[in-house]
Protein backbone atom coordinates (compact mmCIF):
# COMPACT_ATOMS: atom_id res chain seq x y z
CA UNK A 1 0.00 0.00 0.00
CA UNK A 2 1.36 3.52 -0.75
CA UNK A 3 2.43 5.67 1.99
CA UNK A 4 1.36 9.40 1.06
CA UNK A 5 4.50 12.13 2.45
CA UNK A 6 1.87 13.30 5.23
CA UNK A 7 1.43 9.94 7.03
CA UNK A 8 5.34 9.73 7.75
CA UNK A 9 4.99 13.22 9.32
CA UNK A 10 5.58 13.01 13.59
CA UNK A 11 3.29 16.22 13.70
CA UNK A 12 0.65 14.50 11.51
CA UNK A 13 0.45 11.22 13.44
CA UNK A 14 0.54 13.06 17.18
CA UNK A 15 -2.17 15.07 15.52
CA UNK A 16 -4.42 12.23 14.27
CA UNK A 17 -3.53 10.42 17.80
CA UNK A 18 -4.80 13.67 19.84
CA UNK A 19 -8.34 14.14 17.43
CA UNK A 20 -9.23 10.13 18.90
CA UNK A 21 -8.21 11.39 22.42
CA UNK A 22 -10.29 14.54 22.09
CA UNK A 23 -13.44 12.60 20.66
CA UNK A 24 -12.93 10.38 23.55
CA UNK A 25 -12.84 13.00 26.33
CA UNK A 26 -15.82 14.83 24.43
CA UNK A 27 -18.41 11.41 24.37
CA UNK A 28 -18.47 12.17 28.08
CA UNK A 29 -19.57 16.12 28.33
CA UNK A 30 -23.14 16.88 29.11
CA UNK A 31 -25.33 15.94 25.62
CA UNK A 32 -26.28 19.82 26.15
CA UNK A 33 -23.40 20.41 24.63
CA UNK A 34 -23.58 18.23 21.86
CA UNK A 35 -24.09 21.15 18.96
CA UNK A 36 -21.81 23.41 21.21
CA UNK A 37 -18.37 22.20 22.91
CA UNK A 38 -18.70 18.65 21.47
CA UNK A 39 -19.02 19.64 18.16
CA UNK A 40 -16.47 22.43 18.12
CA UNK A 41 -13.62 20.54 19.73
CA UNK A 42 -13.82 17.38 17.17
CA UNK A 43 -14.46 19.96 14.25
CA UNK A 44 -11.36 22.26 15.30
CA UNK A 45 -8.94 18.98 16.09
CA UNK A 46 -9.80 17.40 12.84
CA UNK A 47 -8.61 20.44 10.95
CA UNK A 48 -5.69 20.11 12.53
CA UNK A 49 -4.44 17.06 10.83
CA UNK A 50 -6.92 17.88 7.51
CA UNK A 51 -4.43 20.67 7.11
CA UNK A 52 -1.39 18.83 7.66
CA UNK A 53 -2.39 16.39 5.06
CA UNK A 54 -3.92 18.75 3.05
CA UNK A 55 -0.63 20.95 2.82
CA UNK A 56 1.28 18.43 1.98
CA UNK A 57 -0.05 18.32 -1.37
CA UNK A 58 0.30 21.35 -2.49
CA UNK A 59 3.26 22.43 -4.32
CA UNK A 60 4.86 25.43 -3.34
CA UNK A 61 6.31 25.54 0.10
CA UNK A 62 4.82 29.04 0.73
CA UNK A 63 1.29 27.13 0.09
CA UNK A 64 2.10 24.36 2.62
CA UNK A 65 3.05 27.01 4.91
CA UNK A 66 -0.13 28.74 4.64
CA UNK A 67 -1.60 25.24 5.76
CA UNK A 68 0.95 24.51 8.36
CA UNK A 69 -0.84 27.87 9.92
CA UNK A 70 -4.07 27.07 9.43
CA UNK A 71 -3.57 23.59 11.65
CA UNK A 72 -1.64 25.80 14.15
CA UNK A 73 -4.44 28.21 14.26
CA UNK A 74 -6.99 25.53 14.35
CA UNK A 75 -4.78 23.75 17.23
CA UNK A 76 -4.96 27.19 19.14
CA UNK A 77 -8.90 27.12 19.07
CA UNK A 78 -8.63 23.65 20.49
CA UNK A 79 -6.61 25.24 23.66
CA UNK A 80 -9.39 27.76 23.64
CA UNK A 81 -12.10 25.50 24.03
CA UNK A 82 -10.13 23.47 26.39
CA UNK A 83 -10.07 26.03 28.98
CA UNK A 84 -13.73 26.62 28.71
CA UNK A 85 -14.24 22.73 29.27
CA UNK A 86 -11.71 22.48 32.02
CA UNK A 87 -13.35 25.70 33.79
CA UNK A 88 -16.82 24.69 33.27
CA UNK A 89 -15.99 21.39 35.18
CA UNK A 90 -16.82 19.52 31.93
CA UNK A 91 -13.12 17.78 31.83
CA UNK A 92 -10.71 16.88 34.95
CA UNK A 93 -7.56 19.17 35.48
CA UNK A 94 -5.65 15.84 34.88
CA UNK A 95 -7.78 15.50 31.46
CA UNK A 96 -6.59 19.02 30.90
CA UNK A 97 -3.55 18.91 31.72
CA UNK A 98 -2.52 15.61 30.10
CA UNK A 99 -4.29 17.41 26.57
CA UNK A 100 -2.81 20.78 26.88
CA UNK A 101 0.63 19.02 27.13
CA UNK A 102 -0.51 17.16 24.31
CA UNK A 103 -1.18 20.26 22.31
CA UNK A 104 2.17 22.12 23.09
CA UNK A 105 4.05 19.27 21.53
CA UNK A 106 1.65 19.62 18.31
CA UNK A 107 1.99 23.28 18.13
CA UNK A 108 5.93 23.23 18.75
CA UNK A 109 6.36 20.82 15.62
CA UNK A 110 4.09 22.83 13.74
CA UNK A 111 5.81 25.75 14.47
CA UNK A 112 9.06 24.37 13.16
CA UNK A 113 7.37 22.66 10.40
CA UNK A 114 6.27 26.06 9.03
CA UNK A 115 9.90 28.00 9.58
CA UNK A 116 11.41 25.00 7.81
CA UNK A 117 8.70 25.99 4.28
CA UNK A 118 8.66 29.24 5.29
CA UNK A 119 12.92 29.16 5.02
CA UNK A 120 12.65 26.75 1.33
CA UNK A 121 10.30 29.29 0.32
CA UNK A 122 12.32 31.78 0.44
CA UNK A 123 15.12 29.80 -0.50
CA UNK A 124 12.94 28.94 -3.81
CA UNK A 125 12.58 32.81 -4.43
CA UNK A 126 16.32 33.76 -5.27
Amino acid sequence: MFVYSFEKLEVWIESKDFTKSIYSVTSKLPDSEKFGLISQLRRASISICSNIAEGSARKSFKDKAHFTTMAFSSAVEVLNQLIICFELNFISENEYLKLRGNLESITNKLNALRNYQITKSTEANK
